[in-house]
């Protein structure tokens, strides 16, 4: 982002359950960020999973938002010049993207099973929510053109051996990682026809001019593979700032699994927004 940039920020939840206090956090200060720059602030539905997506938890997700005190100006509620702003409705958007990959060599296809990835990773993997470092058994192929849809192989985007990806993140600093050993070759497509995360957010910020992506620290190493994609597509590389995750009593970062932490079921039991902003676990 340049200074001169109109500054555009995103509230991007996924209804995948009830939002807890490490999003409160992290939207509050989404939120902020573009309050003190005079900037716009979205709100995006990522809404890809069709199996855990669910009506109820996007009905919730607004009025969470809106009881916190967050509001926003473009939205799949309220619309905006980059509508639409829920990913389950811009699937054309990503398979452009995907075309665009394929054409240029960036991806392959790849047969081999979740199974066969975990037991063939050439590296323990430490993050529970972290692709396990590929070892590149299909990174060979060179039949991608064969394909004229993405369904039914899961894709690779092919990253540069070696080469660092670096990038000063607006909270935490210098930030450093190498392709191929911090980590390898991910998925940008599902072989059961979905865009993974990775594809769908970089797409989806790029064609909301989104300056700068506020988000928990968990996804630090996601940046640097959203930067390798955003330069195969020709995309701009928005700013960055990672939150300090909300962690419970042992050490364990805050997930939607903490049913009890959930914002609903706080604001059900008579706290204030004031209260679960503030709330450390």
């Amino acid at each position: 982002m340049t200074d001169s940039s109109p500054y555009r920020g995103r509230l991007a939840p996924s209804p995948t359950g009830y939002l807890h206090v490490g999003h409160a956090r992290t939207f509050w200060v989404a939120a902020q960020r573009a309050a003190q720059h005079g900037g716009t602030l979205i709100l995006r539905n990522e809404d890809l999973d069709r199996q855990r997506c669910r009506p109820e938890f996007v009905h919730a997700m607004y009025e969470d938002l809106h009881w916190l005190g967050l509001h926003w100006s473009e939205g799949p509620d309220c619309g905006g010049p980059y509508e639409p702003y829920s990913q389950s409705q811009r699937r054309d958007f990503y398979v452009e993207a995907w075309r665009k990959l394929r054409d240029s060599g960036f991806i392959y296809p790849c047969t081999c099973s979740r199974k066969d990835v975990a037991e063939a990773a050439s590296a323990p993997n430490n993050e529970a929510d972290d692709e396990p470092l590929y070892s590149g058994k299909c990174r060979a192929r060179s039949d991608a053109a064969q394909w004229t849809v993405p369904a039914g192989v899961n894709w690779r985007f092919r990253v540069p051996d070696r080469e660092e990806v670096a990038f000063n993140d607006r909270h935490l600093g210098a930030q450093h990682y190498v392709a191929g050993s911090d980590f390898g070759d991910f998925v940008i497509w599902r072989r059961d026809d979905v865009p993974a995360y990775q594809l769908a957010v970089v797409v989806d910020d790029a064609a909301m001019r989104i300056t700068e992506v506020v988000r928990g620290a968990d996804l630090l190493k996601s940046t640097a593979r959203q930067i390798l994609l955003c330069r195969a597509l020709g995309a701009p590389v928005p700013d960055h700032y990672h939150c300090d995750l909300v962690r419970d009593k042992a050490g364990l970062r805050l997930a939607k699994r903490h049913h009890a932490l959930s914002i609903r079921g706080l604001r059900e039991s008579g706290w204030t927004p004031e209260q679960v902003l503030e709330m450390q676990a």
